[in-house]
């Protein structure tokens, strides 16, 4: 995309990257809160929830369901934020996320899981109650590890609910140089590339790399 030019753009672009920014501190907040309504808020009024179903209010009854099992309480610490834009309305970007939650064990006691992720977001700015605003189109989470937080997950399999079987998160999936990186014994030699163009970071990481499927569990 063009970058912004004029003094009202570049100024347009600073409101809008700092109203994505809050988007996954006040996502967080929401979630933690429980404050479904509010979370909701955050998402485009027709966001899509699974194959079949969009709108806030069947997001809402999703995520009604998903905070209620397999985890009582939750705090979300969010971390570095990339954002690039695709034009003036319609942005992407990268979120990690740190969480923990409180989650009832059968038969013993409560435990304490931490899980490390991050998150593939869309953005888009659309009307609200006091003009235009940025919301959420989508969130995509991608999951490194998930374990009692006594009980550090080296090794395969790190995302290790209790009562569930041990299984991979998908972390690194979106980006090939991790891969890469292991595949090689040392450094590959080529040249060193040009740096990526700067509303282009995160898609010359990802090299074409398709998105993961994803099951939710906790985010």
């Amino acid at each position: 995309m063009t970058r912004p030019q004029t003094i009202e753009e570049r100024l347009d672009r600073l409101e809008s990257l700092d109203q994505i920014r809050q988007l996954p501190a006040k996502y967080a907040l929401t979630l933690d809160m429980r404050d479904i309504d509010a979370m909701v808020c955050l998402f485009a009024s027709d966001v899509r929830v699974g194959r079949d179903a969009s709108g806030r209010k069947e997001l809402r009854a999703y995520m009604d369901r998903i905070l209620r099992s397999p985890f009582t309480g939750t705090s979300h610490h969010v971390g570095g934020h990339i954002i690039e834009f695709d034009d003036a309305d319609h942005a992407h970007g990268l979120v990690y996320s740190k969480n923990e939650h409180e989650t009832p064990v059968e038969g013993g006691s409560d435990e304490w899981v931490i899980m490390q992720m991050l998150y593939i977001d869309d953005y888009v700015r659309g009307p609200g109650p006091d003009g235009l605003r940025w919301y959420f189109v989508r969130r995509l989470p991608l999951y490194w590890y998930a374990t009692d937080l006594n009980k550090p997950p080296v090794g395969e399999a790190k995302m290790r609910w209790p009562g569930s079987d041990w299984a991979d998160g998908n972390f690194h999936k979106l980006f090939p140089s991790y891969a890469e990186f292991w595949e090689r014994e040392g450094d590959h030699g080529g040249p060193v590339p040009e740096p990526a163009p700067l509303e282009k970071f995160i898609e010359t990481m990802r090299r074409g790399a398709a998105a993961p499927k994803v099951k939710v569990g906790a985010d």
